[in-house]
């Protein structure tokens, strides 16, 4: 399935109304689009094939009290998170899959309260297949961790934030 097929079954589903699809083909490939009623679009969530080496990671649904429920919160409590949390955020270069780890078995590159340099590699973000490390771009200290594992990020999204 191509991008082209992708944004012809988003359209179709806007038009019918449908809010959740997935689909399944042969060769392993299945994809799961969500419509949002909210301000921000998601994107979708795309599974990788079986013998992918990402394979045993958890599922992209996390617990209502972790920090990147935030992004199902109000304006309102936006904006009040926004005037407490002080600090810089780093931010996603580009929409694909966040992973804290560069693999399962390994340790995640960072954690709350590590000290970053510009140059530390603090996550990947996967994007059609291909894992891209993303730096910190700034000197501090980790202070917050907004997305979980495996979770789909968007271009912007705010991935941790810089003390």
């Amino acid at each position: 399935m191509d991008l082209k097929q992708i944004k012809e079954l988003m359209a179709a589903m806007e038009k019918a109304g449908i809010k959740r699809v997935k689909l399944r083909q042969e060769k392993g490939f299945e994809i799961e689009l969500e419509r949002y009623e909210e301000p921000f679009s998601q994107p979708a969530k795309i599974h990788p094939h079986p013998s992918s080496r990402i394979e045993n990671l958890p599922h992209p649904h996390f617990p209502p009290h972790h920090p990147s429920t935030l992004l199902h919160s109000t304006e309102e409590e936006r904006q009040k998170q926004k005037e407490v949390a002080p600090g810089r955020y780093v931010t996603s270069p580009m929409v694909g899959t966040f992973y804290s780890a560069p693999s399962p078995e390994d340790p995640v590159f960072v954690k709350i309260g590590d000290r970053v340099e510009e140059d530390t590699i603090i996550c990947i973000i996967e994007a059609m297949k291909v894992m891209n490390e993303v730096k910190a771009g700034v000197k501090g200290e980790i202070a917050e961790i907004l997305v979980e594992n495996t979770h789909p990020v968007e271009f912007g999204t705010k991935l941790f934030r810089v003390i």
